[in-house]
């Protein structure tokens, strides 16, 4: 997923999270079962839905805080635009991973409140390593995920400069950039590294820093129960050591 950067939109969320964390309950936020929505893809090793089963980084991190807080998740996945649907009708406690910036319209009115930081990401472009370096014009037909905005690409999409072909999994983007149906592959460059390396074709394809990118953290959201999300962040904040550590297992940390 991606975002454009707007720092004094950000600061603006940043106060309406403390705001709204420091009204919230002390201590544990109780809650017999939390509800806490994901995306219906593969996209390990910072998260996957395989056979009705949630994994990856993300998995063990809310797993990690539900048990020293003693609460219980329920994870459920949906498609990437009904997740957010969902979201902001309240039907389900909290979404993972969010961003202020994604699907932004759809929250438009609605008190979404963000946790800290949880871990960062670049949405960047792969490329046949022969294609590393020849710069914007060797894009035409840009590959990604359904649901999926290449926000930094925005611009020469919408000139009709670059075309966008999405695919409902990310194997399909990585295999149609590697066919030569597509030029380049736009998602987590983390996951995609990962899938090729499970796919046996770990150099076949290669980010390339050169073209518009982002950098930016994956939060977790709410819109029903702030308090959920100030627990969250407390938990973070005392278990800093515990969660870089489940960063360092899933190979999500960024050089």
């Amino acid at each position: 997923m991606t975002h454009v950067n707007n720092i004094n939109a950000k600061k603006k969320l940043s106060i309406l999270a403390v705001v709204l964390g420091s009204a919230a309950l002390s201590g544990a936020a109780y809650a017999d079962n939390i509800v806490v929505g994901v995306e219906e893809l593969n996209y390990f090793p910072h998260y996957t839905m395989d056979g009705g089963e949630y994994g990856g980084f993300g998995r063990a991190l809310f797993d990690a805080w539900a048990a020293d807080r003693g609460h219980t998740v329920e994870y459920r996945a949906f498609p990437i635009k009904r997740l957010f649907e969902n979201l902001v009708e309240g039907k389900i406690d909290m979404k993972y991973p969010d961003n202020a910036y994604w699907s932004s319209d759809m929250k438009d009115g609605k008190s979404v409140v963000y946790s800290e930081k949880v871990v960062e990401y670049i949405d960047g472009v792969s490329v046949k390593p022969g294609n590393v370096g020849k710069g914007m014009d060797s894009v035409k037909k840009l590959g990604t995920v359904r649901g999926f905005t290449a926000w930094s690409w925005l611009d020469v999409i919408n000139s009709g400069a670059v075309k966008v072909s999405e695919n409902k999994a990310l194997e399909g983007v990585i295999k149609q950039t590697l066919a030569d149906r597509v030029d380049a592959a736009y998602a987590n460059v983390s996951v995609i590294q990962y899938q090729l390396d499970k796919m046996g074709s770990a150099k076949a394809l290669t980010f390339d820093p050169d073209l518009k990118h982002t950098r930016d953290f994956y939060y977790a959201s709410t819109t029903t129960k702030p308090e959920l999300i100030s627990d969250f962040n407390s938990w973070m904040a005392d278990n800093a050591a515990k969660v870089d550590a489940l960063k360092a297992e899933y190979k999500v940390t960024l050089n």
